[in-house]
């Protein structure tokens, strides 16, 4: 059944149309988890600089998310966990001893200035980029400060305090009657596999090194139970798999899942710690390789939410980011790094690639092909996709009034109002006026000479 794919260069289609809506948070790379610790917030920051830099905010709109509240935060989590998460601080820890070990706070989870804020911040932009999935308004949302997919319901876990996945999706089951979690992160997506493990409206596919490997979870057997068997794909892989190998698993799983599932909406985990060199991840995925998934996905047309993960030699987790959010809108970057302000960190290449390191492919062919056979078979149970109960759809906070609308003013969308441009996206093949020209101003250079015969022209016509 395992067919050796070839890894072609990746294609993307200039004309298409897809919207796409980005999320960030300026305030998300101030935050640190502390001195030694791999997950480094900054790496967002860092992504986001590129992105900047090459340019790719013309072609999509982008946006501050609202940080979550309390009650969108505790639509998964159990209310003491949220409270605890909201109160403590470095300084207060020792007051916190017992919740400590309740809670799983400590050396991979430890408690830092602001930790209540940044929990909001990524479940506020999942929960944003689900919502403007649900009323049409993007094809593609993006939020690399999410991903967080360890976290349980009372529980911190690996470097995750809560978990924006599961509230993203919960947002997405509103009006969308299937949706598929892919996962593709070095680690097991546990914390979202175990949220929806009894429940047939979200299918779970994770693609994750399995063994003596952090969470040790994500077997082969573990498929789901009740009305939600089958409906958990497991994808063990041994260490240093390759971009060929990877991508012949993938596709035919993820196309599989596809047609059997038939989902409306699609969330994708990008974590950049499968990727080659990384300080914790043993895989051997280039750069083009990782973001083969993603270009794979969005071919589909299904609307589809990319959040970020995990990823610790953070110089590669921005490059990959930055170069996959070009795919998402169409545009193949060129290897040459612009100037931004991190290019120091980029040395000494200075160049928008990750390649792969000469490591042993410990997944053979006869391996994958047993892991391919399984998940086919088990996703042959699920052959006609569930059902869903016709029910009225839950009304939107603003519905109720408790939401204040936008002004007049900031709807005006004559041109000049910030609503207005941040909606304002290019399309390739159109032309558009000079940046340093005002709106509407002739984009011609003009002599002197020539501004001289045009005023007497205009005299003369006036007389």
């Amino acid at each position: 059944m395992y067919q050796q794919l070839p890894f072609d260069e990746l294609t993307v289609d200039p004309q298409s149309k897809k919207r796409v809506a980005y999320f960030y948070d300026p305030d998300v790379g101030n935050y640190f988890y502390g001195t030694g610790h791999c997950m480094k917030p900054h790496r967002i920051r860092m992504t986001h600089s590129l992105i900047m830099n090459y340019e790719l905010y013309k072609k999509m709109e982008v946006y501050r998310a609202k940080p979550a509240s309390r009650l969108e935060m505790t639509q998964f989590h159990s209310d003491e966990y949220i409270d605890f998460i909201d109160r403590v601080t470095p300084d207060n820890l020792h007051m916190f001893e017992r919740e400590q070990v309740i809670f799983n706070v400590g050396d991979d989870c430890p408690v830092f200035d602001g930790l209540g804020e940044f929990c909001k911040i990524s479940c506020g932009g999942s929960l944003e980029a689900a919502a403007r999935m649900n009323n049409g308004s993007a094809d593609v949302a993006i939020n690399y400060a999410g991903g967080l997919h360890h976290a349980k319901k009372s529980e911190a876990s690996g470097f995750c305090y809560t978990n924006d996945i599961v509230l993203g999706i919960i947002e997405l089951l509103r009006k969308h009657p299937r949706v598929l979690y892919i996962d593709t992160d070095v680690h097991h997506g546990d914390g979202v596999e175990e949220a929806f493990y009894t429940n047939d409206r979200v299918m779970t596919c994770s693609f994750h090194k399995f063994g003596e490997f952090f969470p040790g979870t994500g077997s082969l057997s573990d498929i789901g139970i009740g009305k939600g068997k089958y409906h958990a794909v497991n994808v063990p892989l041994r260490d240093g798999i390759d971009d060929a190998s990877y991508k012949s698993i993938f596709e035919p799983i993820i196309t599989a899942i596809m047609e059997w599932f038939q989902p409306s909406a699609i969330v994708l985990q990008c974590g950049g710690d499968s990727l080659s060199g990384d300080r914790l991840g043993p895989f051997n995925l280039s750069m083009r390789g990782h973001a083969n998934n993603v270009n794979f996905v969005r071919k589909f047309g299904v609307p589809v939410m990319v959040v970020g993960g995990g990823g610790y030699t953070i110089r590669n987790v921005a490059r990959t980011w930055a170069f996959e959010t070009g795919l998402l809108n169409d545009v193949v970057l060129p290897k040459e790094l612009p100037y931004n302000g991190y290019y120091e960190y980029y040395a000494p290449t200075y160049e928008l690639d990750v390649r792969s390191a000469n490591m042993t492919n410990a997944n053979s062919p006869e391996y994958l092909d047993m892991i391919l056979t399984n998940v086919i078979t088990n996703l042959d149970h699920t052959k006609h996709a569930p059902s869903v109960q016709m029910q009225e759809v839950p009304r939107d906070p603003e519905d109720y009034g408790d939401v204040d609308e936008d002004t007049a003013a900031a709807l005006d969308t004559k041109g000049g109002s910030q609503y207005a441009r941040d909606r304002t996206t290019e399309r390739s093949g159109e032309f558009y006026d000079d940046e340093s020209n005002d709106r509407g101003s002739r984009n011609i250079e003009i002599t002197a000479e020539e501004q001289m015969e045009i005023d007497d022209l205009n005299d003369a016509m006036a007389t």
